[in-house]
This record gives C-alpha cells, structure tokens and sequence, in this order.
C-alpha cells in the first residue's frame, strides 16, 4: 500500500534521485515544497526552468554562467597567464572562497576514468591545448582531485602540456587521497595551492 498519493510519490522519486538526497530528504523536502505559498513553489519552478534554458558553459574556461563568458575570464585584472586546472565548477567555487587564488581556470566536468568508460576525449582537454596555442599562458596548475582517476589525469594533462613549453604544477600535498576538492575547508585549500609543485 502506497502512504503518499501518486503526485507526493513522484516528488519524492524525483527529488530523491537528485545527488545526495536519499529517501527521507526527499520526503522532507516534498513536504516542505508543498507547503509552501504558491508564488513560491512558482517562483521556485520557475528559477529551475530559466536556470536550465539560461546556463551555459563559458567559451574560455567551461565554467557554468549565464552569459557567452564567466566572470572571472571578463576580469581584466585577473592574471590570465596562469590558468588553474579542475575537474568541476565545484571545485573552482571552492578555491575562489580562498579569495587568494588571481589567476583563470579551466573546468574539465570530469576526469579520466577507464573503469567508467571516461577517456580523454570525454572531457575538456582539446579545449584546454586550444588555450594554450598562444603565448598567453605561462603556468598550468593542475588541481584534480587526489583520487586515482585524478592523479590519472594530471599525469596526462603533464604530459600533454610539456611539450608545449608552458609551466605545469600540481597542487600540494594537504588534500587527503580520494578527498574532494569541493569538501575541504579553505585553509587546506590555500596551503595545496601554495605548496605546488612541478611535474
């Protein structure tokens, strides 16, 4: 016998299957939505779908924003010859807690990973080598996670990049093996960055 009706159960199935809710989140967050005002469950509805119609990947770096270019490849008084490597724009949101980080990024969405089928052609890696025809680029910091894959991938990102005469580092020791980025707090965050080291 089924406790909620059919519109409560398929708010729950699929609330629940969003990243990092599980079952009773998901309850608790259907009851919540449904008791809410209705301008707010439109509002709501409606800042998903603008969201989802208006978001896109910015033409530099590949960092989610609503306009052609993100605002940290617009601010001229960034230091564009230094462009820091990550694998998603949570962890780009979380060295830009930091606020000591000056240089770009590059966003990946994701890291090579052979068990899952993920190959270096998956992800944003010709974009990256597009950045750094010109002379622009002086230092790529690698800042994948310290996981398998993302040791993975900084290791083909190195040397993908050597030959090309641009200065690649890797983020320092700090971060815990299989640690994400986007969890760690901005101290540990600030001494990996500081801490890196060439590859």
């Amino acid at each position: 016998m089924e406790l909620y009706s059919s519109h409560i159960n398929k708010l729950i199935s699929e609330l629940a299957a969003l990243p990092g809710i599980g079952e009773k989140s998901a309850q608790r967050l259907a009851f919540y939505i449904i008791n809410l005002p209705e301008d707010r469950v439109k509002r709501l509805s409606t800042v998903l779908t603008d969201a989802k119609a208006h978001v896109c990947y910015c033409k530099e770096c590949y960092n989610l924003t609503d306009s052609e270019t993100c605002p940290i490849c617009k601010d001229a008084s960034r230091d564009h010859s230094t462009v820091m490597v990550v694998e998603n724009p949570r962890d780009l949101a979380a060295y830009e807690k930091t606020g000591k980080y000056k240089g770009v990024y590059h966003v990946l969405h994701g890291c090579i990973s052979p068990m899952l089928g993920i190959g270096p052609g998956d992800i944003r890696l010709k974009e990256l080598m597009q950045r750094l025809e010109g002379d622009e680029v002086k230092e790529v910091i690698i800042a994948t996670n310290s996981s398998l894959e993302g040791e993975t991938t900084a290791m083909y990102i190195s040397k993908l990049i050597k030959p090309v005469g641009v200065t690649v580092t890797r983020i320092a020791s700090g971060i815990p093996a299989g640690g994400d980025l986007e969890n760690l707090d901005e101290i540990t965050l600030l001494r990996a960055l500081e801490g890196r080291t060439s590859l």
